[in-house]
């Protein structure tokens, strides 16, 4: 049912996934609460980002990933400009502008203008044929080199730049992974994990390349090559940068809101106007941003729920775990890696059947899982983390997984 005229206005910057789950859960706490419009960059409802890999891959199709489609919109009584997206929020009058010149006054706002791929700036990364991995049309304008053939190189040996390397090898290119550290997935894994990712990577047809500081990317009229620091470089018809990314901020810095990295919110993601909300990549919470899908999740709730007037929700910031989207990769990472004083590492290795456990664990505490080969029990760890469960009753049978774990406390029992 639509909101009257009588009912306050709720304008959403960006029709991605924080922004519309955090309508979702409000439609599900106060449905007929807000008139509600969202202002989206891209000419599309709202798809699940997370799939482009998939997609990529030619494993899925554009319409698999769809989320919420137009007809969405219709049926929650949301007036939706896709394709048309906000350029100026004038807080002073609360009204923002839309690329097209469309006005529209707000009475809440929320801003969820995600973060864009951060392009290495080195000579030559204009060129043509340069591109990020963040939307639909990346991955058109991937598949479409792809059905040219030829050689891709992507910048940056991280979780986005694993999957888009494994997507356009799986669609015939030749494909070479750059990586300035020594080891993949550095942020994710141990050297161990990272190397078995490594060998398996290769054996798949990709060139790994460690270690290597990019410093030109060469073409005249697109892009041709990319050369190091130490001289080499390699041929390519196809750059994708994959090295990060940066929150969207320039349209609250332009409205005068406190931005740091990203946007300041508090506890219940309000910004320092209290008409004015953020949820997702474009947020920074207690000094933290977020690229993963779990706590953008948890701050949809909380954003909801402070919309719709049940403020009793904090968004408290949990562990997060990662798993790799490469079809025969089991890959599975959680909470703390790193470990520290006093921690102590509980590890598995099998190199005959490619299986790699390690477990970080501080007093009776699980704080943090590696898993590689077999994954099966990697919710069941994140579990353990997040709960802060006392493990000193199964420690020594912790790595054979939770079913050896469930035997030996009932046997204790």
């Amino acid at each position: 049912m639509k909101a009257s005229h009588a009912h306050p206005r709720l304008v959403v910057i960006g029709n991605g996934m924080a922004g519309m789950r955090t309508v979702e859960e409000l439609l599900k706490l106060a449905p007929d609460m807000y008139r509600i419009t969202v202002f989206g960059a891209e000419p599309h409802g709202n798809y699940n980002r997370i799939l482009l890999s998939p997609v990529l891959a030619g494993e899925k199709t554009v319409d698999d990933i769809m989320l919420n489609t137009r007809e969405w919109y219709d049926a929650n009584g949301i007036t939706l400009h896709a394709g048309d997206p906000v350029v100026r929020i004038d807080r002073k009058k609360r009204v923002v502008h839309a690329a097209s010149g469309l006005a529209v006054p707000y009475d809440r706002l929320l801003i969820a203008t995600g973060s864009k791929p951060f392009i290495v700036p080195v000579p030559g990364h204009q060129l043509p044929g340069v591109i990020g991995f963040r939307d639909i049309s990346d991955v058109d304008t991937m598949l479409a080199a792809a059905r040219a053939g030829g050689k891709a190189v992507v910048i940056g040996g991280g979780l986005l730049g694993l999957e888009a390397a494994n997507g356009l090898l799986r669609q015939g290119m030749e494909v070479a992974v750059v990586h300035v550290m020594g080891s993949l997935m550095n942020q994710q894994l141990d050297p161990p994990a990272a190397e078995l990712l490594r060998a398996s990577l290769e054996l798949r047809g990709l060139r790994i390349l460690l270690n290597r500081q990019t410093v030109a990317i060469e073409g005249t009229d697109r892009v041709a090559s990319v050369r190091f620091e130490d001289g080499e470089t390699v041929d390519a018809d196809l750059v994708v940068m994959a090295a990060g990314v940066r929150p969207n901020v320039e349209l609250a810095k332009a409205a005068g809101l406190h931005c740091e990295r990203a946007i300041v919110v508090d506890d219940t993601l309000q910004t320092y106007d209290p008409r004015v909300y953020a949820v997702g990549e474009c947020v920074q919470h207690r000094r933290a941003t977020f690229g993963l899908v779990a706590p953008i999740w948890d701050q949809a709730r909380v954003a909801a729920a402070h919309l719709a007037g049940s403020g009793h929700r904090r968004y408290v910031q949990q562990a997060t775990a990662t798993k790799l989207k490469v079809t025969g990769v089991d890959l599975y990472s959680a909470g703390d890696i790193v470990g520290g004083e006093g921690s102590e590492d509980l590890v598995l290795r099998d190199r005959r059947s490619g299986i790699y456990k390690r477990l970080v664990v501080a007093g009776n505490r699980l704080t943090g899982a590696v898993l590689y080969g077999d994954v099966a029990d990697g919710p069941w760890y994140f579990d353990l983390i997040q709960q802060r469960t006392d493990i000193s009753s199964i420690r020594d049978q912790l790595l054979f997984g939770r079913a050896h774990s469930d035997d030996v406390a009932a046997q204790a029992a």
